[in-house]
C-alpha cells in the first residue's frame, strides 16, 4: 500500500496514525518532495472511479491563487492531470493506493470499509 502525504498536514498525520493503529503496512511518499507524476496520477484516477476534481486540494492556497474553481470545468482531463503533476500542493492528500483501491482525503468510515 502506498501512502502519499504531506508530513506537515494535520489530516495526513491523523491518517498515518490510523494506519499504524490498524497495523497496516505502507510505503510513504512525500507529496511535495516527490510529487506524483502525470503517469501515476492518470493511473490512480483511472483506478479510483472518482471524479478528477476529488484529486485537487480545493481548500489549498495554490488552488485559490490559480482560480481553479473557475478554470477546471473548461480544462481537459489531460490538462488537469498535467497541472496536478506540476505541484504536490495542488493534490488532495492523503492518498492511499493499493492494487484495487485509490482513496483521496482521510475519511475514517471510507478507509475502514476499503482497507480493513
Amino acid at each position: 500500500m502506498l501512502f502519499v502525504h504531506y508530513p506537515r498536514c494535520s489530516t495526513c498525520k491523523k491518517a498515518k496514525k490510523w494506519l499504524e493503529e490498524n497495523n497496516l503496512e505502507f510505503e510513504e511518499k512525500d507529496i511535495v518532495e516527490d510529487n506524483p507524476t502525470f503517469e501515476e496520477l492518470k493511473e490512480w484516477f483511472e483506478k479510483s472511479d472518482l471524479p478528477l476534481k476529488r484529486f485537487f486540494n480545493t481548500s489549498g492556497m495554490k488552488y485559490r491563487e490559480l482560480k481553479l474553481k473557475d478554470k477546471l470545468p473548461d480544462m481537459s482531463e489531460k490538462e488537469q492531470l498535467e497541472l496536478l503533476a506540476t505541484d504536490g500542493m495542488l493534490v488532495k492528500r492523503p492518498i492511499i493506493v493499493t492494487d484495487d483501491v485509490v482513496l483521496t482525503g482521510f475519511k475514517v468510515k471510507e478507509w475502514e470499509e476499503e482497507l480493513l
